[in-house]
Parts: structure tokens; C-alpha cells; sequence
């Protein structure tokens, strides 16, 4: 099967089925509304003739994530799709609240079992785009941009990561974590050591960043810097043995946790949250690498970040270089509505929902 339509002049190409592996029991209505599947087989006895159109909009301004995986949704398991009339906007596109941003038109027992999946598609791919986007403009909001990578792996079921991925790729991340995040869009994962490979090595820093660049001497040299609590001490050990060959160093002290630091520089607590990756710290580390010659190094801050505190550090100018952002990203805030509101050609709707026509829409054509 060929690609489904063209986005338009300079854009990358829909994505199709191929792409998205659906499930084969869409088609069997296993993952829809028990109601729709009722009101599918009450359609095609009492009114087989009907013809109806469908909207979807949502109520937040916000960056569209899921138009290509719902029209090759669409074609794949609603019957006789090329007798569908489908207007979609794109990926990536910025909407504005109540827009619409697809209609589908043609007999409702053709397709309206299908109208949760589509919800629930455009929800959780609008929302990861949206989050990624908001973090992503909040880490180049001092004027610089910053790279994000996309670290949510951990922060929900492995098989969402395809979607996530991509979701956040639409966002603006262009670095993920795994490379399933990467799949749709055609990259691999990037990343460097864990804690448990500094754990192999007995909490040795220099030796587990050895170890790293001896097996991956291709690789920018990233160490992560925590593990021991004392975040300036293990990156000065790592910036002196390896000089310019460092590329950097991470930081992702717990929340939990006060960097021994402190316990040498009592004198600046009092007046600031001193647990986990805090200005502060930062701050610190950068003055300590800069004395000592060390100012290539980046420094690369992960652990609790979402846009606001993001925003929070460029504004004080955090010296921050790459920002690891995981859970926040993927919490699901935007929902989407499907509503009929016309009938054979006139309008017809629930009370305080109507036809919102939208000029930007374009019209998808299935099996090019």
C-alpha cells in the first residue's frame, strides 16, 4: 500500500498503517464502546441509508499529535473506507480550543464504532506533542536553545514508547531514549551510562566512564556525575582524567537527597530548596569546572523537570546545556470529542454542539 496522501510543500510524508501495527481486533470493535457496537448494528437495520458527519475538536490550545495514525486507522478498519469523505488537519499543526480538526462523513455503521479509538489517539498524542513542545519552547526561552531529551521510558508501558516517540518528535525532541521512541520517525535511541553501570564498578566514576569509552569510543563522552552525592568532586575526578575528550557530565540527584556540597558550604543554605538538581548546585559545578580549565564540558541536568521549572532555570540563567525530561511529558490533559452534527445533509446535533466548519482542513484520500 502506498503512502496515504502528501502533507504539504516542505513536510514529511503521512505515515501509514505500515507504521503503526494496529491490533487486528480494532476491526472486530474489541477496543471500542460496548454502545457504539450497539448503535453500529441498530444502524445498519433501522437506518442503512444514513449519512452523517462526524468532528473532532478539543478545548486547549495546543500542538496536534495523531491525524496520520487515525486516517490510516480509518483506512484500515472501517468498511468500504474510499466511500468516506475525511478532512484532517496535520501533525504539529497549533490549534486553537474547540477547532476542529477532522470531520469524517459517510454512513455512521461504516465507521462510528471507531469514534473512542480516534478520541483516545488524539488525546494521548496531542497531549506528549503539547507537553514536549511546552518544555521545549521553556528550554529556549533565555534565548538559546537547549536540547531535551525525551527519557520517559520509565514512566509508562513499554509499548507506548512508538507513539510517545514520536509524539514527542512532533513536539520538537529530536532526542530520545530508546530506540522503539525512534521507530516511526526513522532514528535511534541515544544515551549514555545508568547508575548501574557506576554500581558495577563499585561507585568508581572514573573507572565506569573508562569502561564506557573503551567500549564505545565513537560516542560523546557523557558522564553521569550523582551516584556518589557529591556532584562537583566526581566531575572534577572525570574531567581531569579525561580532558577534552569529556564531553560532559549529568546531573540527576534525587529530591530526596542534599549534595555533599552542602555539608562543605553550610554558609549558603537557609534561604532555598537545597534537595536534588537545584540552581544552587549548578551553579557550583560550573564555577568549579570553569577554575579549572574545564569550560567545554556541558553540563546536562535531568530528574523532575517539567516546563514551568525549566522555564524557572533560564530565567536565572541556570547553566544548564541539555535538559532530561521523562514523566512529565507524558501526562495526559487534552481530551478530544467526537460529535455527528449533520444528518443526510442538515444539521443535527446534541444541544450546545454544532457543525464548526474549518477552512485549514485538507481532504485525506486513501489508496494513493
Amino acid at each position: 500500500m502506498k503512502e496515504i496522501s502528501l502533507k504539504l510543500q516542505g513536510k514529511l510524508k503521512r505515515l501509514t498503517n505500515y507504521t503503526f501495527k494496529f491490533d487486528e481486533r480494532v476491526g472486530d470493535g474489541w477496543f471500542s464502546a460496548v454502545y457504539f457496537l450497539k448503535t453500529k448494528e441498530i444502524a445498519e437495520k433501522y437506518k442503512p441509508n444514513n449519512t452523517v458527519t462526524m468532528q473532532f475538536f478539543q478545548k486547549k490550545r495546543a500542538v496536534l499529535c495523531g491525524t496520520d495514525e487515525v486516517i490510516a486507522l480509518l483506512e484500515t478498519f472501517a468498511t468500504k473506507p474510499e466511500e468516506l469523505e475525511v478532512y484532517s488537519l496535520e501533525d504539529g499543526d497549533k490549534i486553537e480550543p474547540f477547532e476542529t480538526v477532522m470531520t469524517i462523513t459517510g454512513p455512521y455503521q461504516y465507521f462510528g464504532f471507531l469514534e473512542g479509538v480516534i478520541d483516545g489517539i488524539f488525546a494521548r498524542r496531542t497531549s506528549v506533542a503539547t507537553n514536549v513542545y511546552e518544555v521545549v519552547k521553556a528550554a529556549k526561552s533565555s534565548g538559546t536553545e537547549k536540547p531535551v531529551i525525551f527519557m520517559g521510558d520509565r514512566d509508562d508501558h513499554f509499548m507506548m514508547q512508538a507513539g510517545d516517540g514520536y509524539a514527542a518528535f512532533i513536539g520538537g525532541s529530536k532526542a530520545q531514549a530508546t530506540h522503539a521512541m525512534n521507530e516511526w520517525w526513522g532514528k535511534r535511541g541515544i544515551g549514555t551510562m545508568p547508575h548501574a553501570l557506576i554500581q558495577l564498578f563499585q561507585g568508581d566514576v572514573v573507572e565506569a566512564t573508562r569502561a564506557y569509552k573503551e567500549t564505545y569510543p565513537d560516542d560523546d563522552l557523557l558522564a553521569l556525575v550523582d551516584y556518589n552525592n557529591d556532584v562537583i568532586t566526581d566531575s572534577l575526578k572525570v574531567a581531569r582524567e579525561f580532558g577534552n575528550e569529556l564531553e560532559g557530565v549529568r546531573v540527576d540527584t534525587s529530591n530526596h537527597l542534599i549534595d555533599q556540597y552542602f555539608n562543605r558550604h553550610p554558609e549558603v543554605l537557609g534561604t532555598f530548596d537545597p534537595r536534588g538538581v537545584n540552581p544552587k548546585i549548578l551553579f557550583a559545578l560550573r564555577e568549579a569546572l570553569d577554575a579549572e580549565g574545564f569550560q567545554h564540558v556541558k553540563i546536562v541536568a535531568s530528574g523532575g523537570f517539567d516546563a514551568k521549572r525549566i522555564k524557572r532555570y533560564e530565567q536565572i540563567g541556570a547553566p544548564v546545556d541539555m535538559y532530561g525530561v521523562g514523566g512529565s511529558l507524558l501526562k495526559i490533559h487534552i481530551g478530544f470529542t467526537g460529535d455527528n452534527v449533520i444528518l443526510d445533509g442538515e444539521p443535527q446535533a446534541k444541544t450546545g454542539r454544532k457543525f464548526r466548519e474549518n477552512p485549514r482542513l485538507q481532504k485525506i484520500h486513501f489508496g494513493q
